[in-house]
């Protein structure tokens, strides 16, 4: 029973492996189909992609040639016009390249003139200006050698009035020293003999009173010697001789009381004396003063003196250097008036040279106004003018006709600088289209739907034409 049942499974499981096996082959087979067929799909994209590509390649070039055609017969055109112009152009340049040349001949001999004149006048001018400044030099040498003289004299006159003075000055100072140092001989030697006697004097007086002081005192002193004595003996005698004692005191305090005026007086001399030593001493003082005074003023005077030397040199050399100033100034100035001069001479030159054969012929252009304005042009400028401005203009009514050609220049080179502006802008233009131009030729990838710039600009510019 067990080997029926087990054989039975197994056939199942094998039969399933089968279908199995044949699915996965059907599911390998249906995937192979669809690379294989989306492999073909891919070639045939790019086989596709790739005639498409070639394909408009080809029709970009094409398109292209017609392009360069077109343009080729339009450049031949321009090309053949702007030789054209450019053969008028180098024949009216020729032309103008000889009236050229005929003129610069022409100026060139008349410049020849013209410099041959102008040398001609500034060698005149250079030997009057040379003539006027030695004349100048000669002038400026005669008063500078004035001006030295008469300041050596006076310098002179100066130095000897100094000398004269200071030899005063000394003289006046010694003979004050001298007459001060004998003054103050004389009045010492008073003093010292007047002190002298004094002195003597005084030491006479005293011993003199001191010699009868001493005898009086010896006396007094034996009388009281004696009185002490007789005092001893008798009372009556000792009062009697006291009476007489006391009057002889009495006697000799008066005679005591003389000599004290006596020396009273002698020391009223000595002041006395020594007064008029010092009212001496102060006459001297002063009259040294007064005389160091009178000096300290001759010094002063000196000094002024010697400060006014001093100034009037410093005012010459002032005067010689303004002198000098002045010349140099004066030869600055006249090398400005020649140089202004030349530079007018060499603008006048150059106008020359710039000068059409029109303009050498009439050099001023008639007037545009008509006559009846002319007239009031006349009777306006005739008539006295009252405001500052237009008196002012009177003073130049000879520049009218410089003013005219003046501004007849200006006015060309405004016509010049507008013709320059118009050329400019067209040269911008005609860069601009060339690059528009440059522009169109350089697509590759993709063809143009609208037309070239080049042939729209054209377009643009044939109605304008």
């Amino acid at each position: 029973m067990a080997g029926p049942h087990s054989t039975a499974p197994s056939a199942a499981e094998t039969e399933l492996l089968l279908l199995q096996k044949q699915a996965l082959a059907e599911e390998e087979a249906a995937k192979a189909k669809q690379e294989l067929l989306a492999r073909f799909l891919q070639v045939k994209l790019s086989r596709e992609e790739q005639s498409s590509m070639w394909g408009l390649h080809k029709v970009c070039t094409l398109w292209r040639l017609a392009q360069r055609k077109t343009k080729d017969q339009e450049l031949r055109q321009d090309i053949e016009i702007l030789s054209q112009t450019f053969t008028r152009v180098m024949d009216c340049k020729d032309g103008v390249i000889e009236a050229l040349v005929r003129e610069l001949e022409e100026a060139e001999e008349q410049q020849n003139r013209a410099l041959r004149s102008h040398l001609h006048l500034t060698d005149q001018l250079l030997q009057l200006q040379r003539c006027r400044l030695g004349y100048l030099e000669e002038g400026f040498s005669a008063q500078v050698g004035a001006l030295k003289a008469e300041f050596e004299a006076e310098r002179k006159t100066i130095l000897e009035q100094q000398d004269w003075e200071r030899c005063c000055l000394q003289d006046m100072a010694l003979a004050t020293e001298q007459d001060h140092a004998r003054n103050d001989h004389e009045a010492m030697l008073n003093f010292q003999s007047a002190r002298d006697d004094i002195k003597n004097k005084c030491w006479q007086e005293q011993q003199y009173s001191r010699l009868q002081l001493v005898a009086r005192l010896e006396g007094l002193w034996e009388q009281i010697q004696k009185a002490q004595r007789g005092y001893t003996e008798a009372t009556e005698k000792r009062k009697v001789e006291f009476e007489e004692l006391k009057k002889k005191c009495a006697k000799s305090s008066w005679e005591i009381d003389v000599q004290a005026k006596k020396l009273q007086k002698l020391q009223d001399m000595i002041t006395a004396t020594r007064s008029q030593i010092t009212a001496h001493l102060q006459e001297s003082e002063e009259q040294n003063q007064r005389i160091q005074e009178e000096k300290d003023h001759a010094i002063q005077k000196l000094q002024k003196l010697r400060a006014a030397i001093s100034q009037a040199g410093t005012t010459a050399h002032a005067h010689l250097v303004t002198l000098t100033c002045q010349c140099s100034a004066t030869l600055k100035a006249l090398q400005q008036v020649v140089e202004k001069a030349q530079r007018i001479l060499r603008l006048a030159e150059m106008c020359h040279r710039l000068e059409t054969e029109e303009e050498k012929v009439l050099p001023f252009y008639p007037s545009s106004l008509a006559e009846w304005e002319q007239q009031d042009v006349h009777r306006i400028l005739a008539a006295s003018p009252n405001e500052p401005l237009a008196r002012a203009m009177q003073d130049y009514v000879g520049l009218e006709r410089f003013w005219q050609r003046f501004n007849k220049a200006k006015l060309e080179e405004k016509a010049l600088e507008r013709a320059r502006a118009a050329l400019a802008d067209r040269n911008r233009h005609l860069r601009e289209v060339l690059q528009q131009y440059l522009a169109g030729a350089a697509l590759s990838q993709k063809v143009p739907r609208d037309p070239p710039p080049l042939l729209t600009t054209k377009q643009k510019l044939c109605p304008q034409k």
